[in-house]
C-alpha cells in the first residue's frame, strides 16, 4: 500500500468499505452505516452546511477541514449504495475535457430529475419522510 498522498481518497474509502458489516459499537462508520440512509444523508447535509458556513467565513483551514468531513461522510453514502469512489471518478473522467455547458446540455432531462413513478401523488403523504428520521 503507498503512502503516497494521491491515493488516499482510495485508502480511506477502502476503510469505510472495511467497516461495512462491523461492529457498531467499535466503529463510527459502522454505526453510521447500520443505522442506514436516512441518518447518513442527514450527516452529509450537516457536512455540507458546515461546508458552506466555512466558506462564507474565509477561514482556508476549516474550509478544507470541513470540506474532508463532507469527502468522508460521502464515501460512506457511496458504500451504502454499493458503490466507489472509483464510480465518482470514472465520471469525471468521463466529462473531462468536455466544457460544463456540453455537459449539462447532453444530460437527458430524465438523469438531470428524475421523475416520480405514475401513481405518486403530490400530497404531504407521499412526500413525507421515512419514519423514524
Amino acid at each position: 500500500m503507498s503512502n503516497s498522498s494521491d491515493d488516499i481518497l482510495g485508502r480511506v474509502a477502502d476503510t469505510v468499505a472495511s467497516r461495512r458489516g462491523g461492529d457498531p459499537e467499535r466503529s463510527y462508520v459502522a454505526r453510521l452505516l447500520h443505522k442506514g440512509e436516512d441518518a447518513i444523508l442527514k450527516k452529509i447535509g450537516e457536512e455540507a452546511t458546515e461546508t458552506i458556513m466555512a466558506a462564507k467565513d474565509g477561514d482556508r483551514a476549516h474550509i478544507v477541514a470541513e470540506t474532508a468531513d463532507l469527502w468522508f461522510h460521502t464515501l460512506v453514502m457511496l458504500t451504502h449504495y454499493g458503490l466507489s469512489h472509483a464510480d465518482v471518478l470514472a465520471e469525471l473522467a468521463r466529462r473531462e475535457g468536455l466544457s460544463g455547458l456540453e455537459e449539462k446540455a447532453r444530460r437527458t432531462p430524465s438523469a438531470a430529475a428524475p421523475k416520480a413513478p405514475e401513481s405518486a401523488s403530490a400530497t404531504p403523504a407521499a412526500i413525507a419522510p421515512k419514519e423514524g428520521s
